[in-house]
């Protein structure tokens, strides 16, 4: 079975009660089951029909077809025990802890904290989600021994991928359950915890909600479009791509006007929030025709099906109608101006002057929480990054623009200076010193940057140190203990002849000075595979030779990994597909996030696997076998994985296609990658011997023959497109040997040789540089 690590907790909490099965109880629920934790989930009898559990029933179906998916595994789902509230409030007597998560209406938790309080066990913990009540509104006329094990936990939607949480405590909330409930949500359930008190919104919402509404707000005002407003206010400024317009969308436009209304109804008539409140007019007439966002028709964005595709659309913010969506590239726009912050918000163009607005707005409002929300810009900065995935937080994009600069382009446009900032002088919010990442703290002070136990993050330790060597693709770090860390860094983490020959030096330097080496980044995704920019510009100028020198590279370099003298460990996050899995799939070992996404998947751009992925799935299904027929049939799966581009979401799922191993394991917390990954290094250094090579028998044209026969009845299903079919040939053509013949030897470097050749082959066909440039332009594959 697949082992999770990082997971241990000395925390007693084996049963949790969830009440209220919406969109956040479900979602929490399913969550604890991943886990591996049993949850009751009630909400309130049915109405109608003989079956008064319909509402959570409902929900776990809801779940189990959820997108992306709320299981790791949909067996999970066994772990959930559905109930009502009227007929098994007894389910709940022996709940270590229990969330509420009903609506946000006082009364209503009022009186269910009445009904739980007379059942609950002593010193059970009980939490609401709220994220707009005060606690001291909540538990008040509740008895004190009821307030002492009441606190919020906040968790963030989706509650699988998003790693916030808030936890707020009351006057009278023991140390003890926020001691309990930070330990068990840090280690059981990955989250990040920040520790918040009791104001409206917390941190992360209060930030996040008041940013989008200035950012559609601005770009209305603006004139820009849609499409030019999210990429700008996107990863230019280190938001995710979604920008302001799609996260909108994701979120829900119905959703947005509520948050926004259930702040404004909270915060005081003078803060900044109220000025953009309302949002624009637009949205509420969207909701009104029907356009709620993602989950309904569309909102400021819908596909709409033309001439037999799919096309994207964004609408007019002036005119409310609908329009092709452009892909708007601000590089090109600003001919390259607006690389950094400081930059962006100096283009003398309204791209410039909406950047600005946006930055100066919300990271002035996020400065000015501090002292009255927290002492501490990290929690902020945290929250940001946590909750809404952004990539630096205010105080840290504060840093990068330059505190004093800031401060006076704020006075110079006659806006408020926070007095956190008016502070400042020549400082900055964090430094490094001494060895020592630091931030600075309300008292004009600096706090050494601390994590939780068993948490470390590699950028705590890049901000403080230097390379052993790096080029602009990739880094290698000294991670103590022995152990080096190769960081790829480039755009996506694409690997490029830059990331594999620094790879390449890394393992002489591990194996002239270290013990073991691991390979990790912090990044959002650890690697979205082979460079197609590459791959595209030696197709265009038919530079087959170039290109043929950079996959035998790549193969080379990933082949000596699995072959060193010491043990390669893999610690990846996110994303981890094509060549980035190729380069995992060849290590000793992985130590895998729980939401990775894993897979080859390159014919999805008319490719297949060249970096040594063909070679090492078909060891991994073919190389315990002892007969043709057991090879055969491993030689198949690998055809139906590969050529349909299967990924699995979770290291469990990833376990059936044979991409994930015994020896392999899984933190619920990325943040502790970085520790378990080196732990496992280290285990393996113990009397390290590297695997043998493996040698290869080829299955010659039988095995091509039941290749093709799959081939033929996706075909006939309608399933495969005229390009699947030459692709799945080149991919038939590895996995049978080339042309050799039934029972020939073959040598790991044969099989490489045949990926290379199927690869230039492929780019050398006009279906597959149609299918790169589209991936490349719109984000999607081309189904040609």
């Amino acid at each position: 079975m697949t082992k999770p690590d990082g997971n241990e907790s000395m925390i007693e909490i084996n049963k949790v009660a969830v009440i209220g099965a919406g969109t956040m109880g479900s979602g929490i629920a399913s969550h604890l089951a991943n886990a591996g934790t049993p949850v009751v989930l009630l909400d309130i009898a049915a109405d109608k029909g003989s079956n008064r559990n319909a509402i959570a029933q409902g929900a776990v179906e809801r779940l189990l077809a959820s997108s992306p998916p709320a299981f790791m595994d949909n067996a999970n789902a066994g772990l959930i025990t559905i109930g009502n509230i009227e007929d098994n409030m007894d389910l709940v007597a022996d709940a270590d802890w229990i969330v509420e998560a009903v609506v946000e209406r006082l009364d209503i938790k009022r009186r269910l904290y009445k009904i739980i309080d007379q059942v609950r066990k002593p010193g059970a913990m009980v939490s609401s989600n709220t994220s707009t009540i005060p606690l001291k509104t909540l538990g008040h006329a509740m008895p004190e021994s009821f307030q002492r094990d009441f606190c919020i936990t906040h968790f963030f939607n989706p509650v699988r991928y998003m790693r916030l949480l808030e936890i707020v405590a009351g006057p009278h909330t023991r140390p003890e359950v926020i001691e309990t409930l930070s330990a068990f949500s840090e280690a059981r359930l990955g989250k990040g915890v920040v520790a918040c008190r009791d104001t409206p919104g917390f941190l992360g919402n209060r930030v996040g909600v008041y940013a989008l509404q200035v950012g559609i707000t601005a770009a209305a005002h603006l004139g820009l479009t849609v499409e030019q407003a999210d990429a700008i206010m996107g990863r230019p400024m280190g938001i995710p791509k979604t920008g302001v317009f799609g996260l909108y969308d994701l979120i829900g436009l119905d959703l947005m006007v509520d948050a926004a209304a259930s702040l404004s109804a909270v915060l005081p008539a003078d803060d900044a929030f109220q000025n953009v409140a309302d949002g624009i007019p637009l949205v509420c007439e969207l909701i009104a025709k029907g356009y709620s966002g993602n989950k309904g028709k569309g909102g400021f964005y819908r596909m709409k099906k033309s001439a037999g595709d799919v096309v994207r659309e964004a609408v007019n913010l002036q005119t409310g109608e609908y329009a092709r969506a452009d892909r708007f590239s601000l590089a090109a726009a600003t001919a390259g101006e607006a690389d950094g912050l400081r930059a962006l918000v100096e283009v003398d163009h309204k791209f410039g002057q909406f950047a600005w607005r946006v930055l100066a707005k919300t990271l002035s409002y996020a400065a000015s929480l501090i002292p009255r929300v927290t002492d501490d810009p990290l929690a902020v900065d945290e929250a940001m990054k946590l909750g809404y995935s952004w990539s630096k937080g205010p105080f840290e994009m504060i840093d990068e623009l330059g505190p004093a600069w800031f401060k006076s382009r704020l006075e110079s446009a006659g806006m408020r200076v926070p007095e956190v900032l008016a502070n400042i002088g020549d400082d900055t919010f964090y430094r490094t010193g001494h060895g020592q990442y630091q931030r600075r703290i309300f008292t004009n002070t600096y706090r050494i940057v601390e994590r939780a136990s068993s948490v470390a993050r590699l950028t705590d330790k890049t901000k403080t140190r230097n390379p052993l060597i790096a080029n602009k693709a990739a880094s290698l770090w000294d991670v103590d203990d022995g152990v080096a860390c190769l960081e790829f860094h480039s755009k996506a983490n694409a690997l490029s002849p830059d990331s594999m020959a620094l790879m390449a030096q890394s393992l002489e330097v591990v194996d002239r000075d270290f013990t073991a080496l691991l390979i990790h980044n912090d990044a959002a995704h650890f690697s979205v595979g082979f460079s197609l920019d590459f791959a595209l510009a030696a197709a265009k100028e038919k530079a087959w030779s170039r290109l043929d020198a950079a996959l035998a590279a790549f193969q080379a370099t990933c082949k000596a990994a699995r072959y060193a003298p010491f043990p390669v460990v893999g610690a990846p996050a996110g994303m981890s597909v094509g060549g980035g899995f190729e380069v995992l799939v060849q290590c000793d070992a992985l130590v895998a996030h729980a939401n990775i996404n894993v897979g080859l998947v390159e014919t999805l751009v008319g490719l297949v696997p060249s970096g040594g992925g063909c070679k090492e799935m078909l060891r991994r299904w073919t190389e315990a076998e002892t007969d043709d027929n057991a090879r055969l049939h491993g030689t198949l799966k690998v055809f139906e994985t590969i050529g349909m581009a299967k990924t699995a979401s979770s290291p469990i799922l990833a376990r059936p296609l044979r991409m994930f191993l015994e020896c392999d394991r899984y933190c619920m917390n990325r943040d502790r990658l970085l520790a378990v990954g080196k732990a496992r290094a280290l285990e393996l250094a113990n009397d390290y011997t590297p695997p043998v090579e493996t040698a290869f028998t080829a299955l010659g044209p039988g095995a091509k023959q039941a290749m093709q026969e799959i081939l033929d009845r996706l075909d006939a299903q309608g399933i495969t497109t005229p390009h699947d079919l030459v692709v799945a040939d080149k991919l038939a053509w590895i996995l049978g040997g080339g042309d050799r013949a039934s029972g020939e030897p073959m040598s790991e470097d044969d099989l490489l040789k045949l990926e290379r050749e199927a690869f230039i082959a492929l780019c050398d066909t006009p279906a597959t540089v149609a299918r790169i440039e589209y991936m490349l332009a719109q984000g999607r594959p081309l189904r040609n």
